[in-house]
């Protein structure tokens, strides 16, 4: 959500808006489809897998915008506009 659409915006030291109620959320119909891949520990020690692999998707994603159109974005979230704006 965080790497395609949701934003924080700051006004005069406040979070605009005030009320979370028209946040705009990425819901199940907007997600692109993500391959998750786990790969074994090589000491074969367990390992946790729940939130840690959220953290690569927003990197993974300007890489995959950075291969295709040559331009870095620097900027969340990713969206079309940046994108459009990025490669002009």
């Amino acid at each position: 959500g965080s790497a395609l659409l949701e934003e924080m915006t700051v006004q005069d030291g406040q979070v605009v808006p005030a009320n979370f109620d028209k946040y705009p959320l990425l819901t199940m119909k907007e997600a692109p489809a993500v391959e998750v891949v786990l790969l074994e520990a090589g000491d074969g020690r367990p390992r946790g897998v729940g939130e840690p692999p959220i953290g690569p998707v927003a990197p993974a994603i300007a890489n995959a915008v950075y291969a295709l159109t040559g331009r870095r974005l620097y900027q969340l979230p990713m969206n079309e506009a940046r994108v459009k704006a990025a490669i002009g």
